[in-house]
């Protein structure tokens, strides 16, 4: 049976493609099947690593802690220079101009990546907000989160910042940030699950190595990301210390 990856869905939808040649390249060079599949949702994919059904993904800093913590997963490498901020982010024809501004009673977009909800919550304090006096919508993608802004159907949003960094120009000239975290060690990463850490090794002196090799560089570009660098066990305890920290 072919070993199962999957990736955040936190992913630009632009880079839907690039995964898919990443998953091609991955396997002509481990010498071994891989399937990829994407899901729609955190929720829906999150049942599939209860349920054991993934062995390799690309994972958000909270999904990390998780598959580290709880199912034995191993970080392998991480993107270099990709660091995981949240954005505070409201429609353009909104008179807030900063975080202050906002006041009780205002609707936020989010999304199920605890993270980056969470950090947007912090960022929403100088305005004496929480959860008490807002009124709250989930959203499965980002992309769905900026609908609701456009729409009207909500004030405030919260975005990976990547995630609005790769919003159409269009769409982002129809918002504004107020606001940006500056945390810089919290990142995704690429994991490896118990049944497949037999490679381990070879994953990562592949991947370290990826952008010196004309296709794997090539790859690489069509995913958004430069280069990948290693991960040792205390970078990654310290991101789910961190993360950890943040959501108690």
């Amino acid at each position: 049976m072919p070993f199962n990856f999957t990736v955040s869905p936190d992913f630009a939808p632009d880079h839907m493609s690039g995964w898919f040649y990443f998953n091609t390249w991955l396997q002509r060079n481990l010498e071994t099947e891989i399937h990829l599949e994407l899901f729609d949702s955190f929720d829906e994919q999150r049942e599939e690593i209860r349920a054991g059904k993934i062995d390799l993904i690309y994972a958000n800093p909270y999904d990390a802690s998780m598959l580290v913590r709880e199912h034995g997963f191993k970080a392998v490498v991480r993107p270099a220079g990709k660091r995981d901020e949240a954005v505070v982010v409201v429609p353009a024809s909104s008179g807030a101009e900063v975080v202050e501004d906002l006041s009780a009673g205002v609707r936020l977009a989010t999304t199920a990546d605890p993270d980056v909800h969470t950090i947007g919550m912090i960022m929403l304090e100088p305005a004496d907000l929480d959860k008490s006096n807002i009124t709250q919508r989930e959203y499965d993608t980002y992309i769905l989160v900026a609908k609701a802004l456009l729409r009207g159907d909500a004030d405030v949003g919260f975005f990976l910042k990547q995630g609005f960094d790769e919003l159409s120009d269009l769409i982002k000239k129809q918002m504004r940030v107020l606001v940006s975290s500056q945390i810089s060690v919290v990142h995704h990463s690429l994991l490896i699950g118990p049944n497949m850490q037999e490679y381990s090794d070879s994953l990562n002196g592949l991947l370290v190595n990826m952008h010196n090799e004309p296709k794997g560089a090539g790859v690489l570009e069509s995913m958004g990301i430069k280069r990948w660098e290693s991960m040792s066990v205390e970078q990654t305890e310290f991101m789910i210390d961190l993360i950890d920290t943040l959501m108690i």
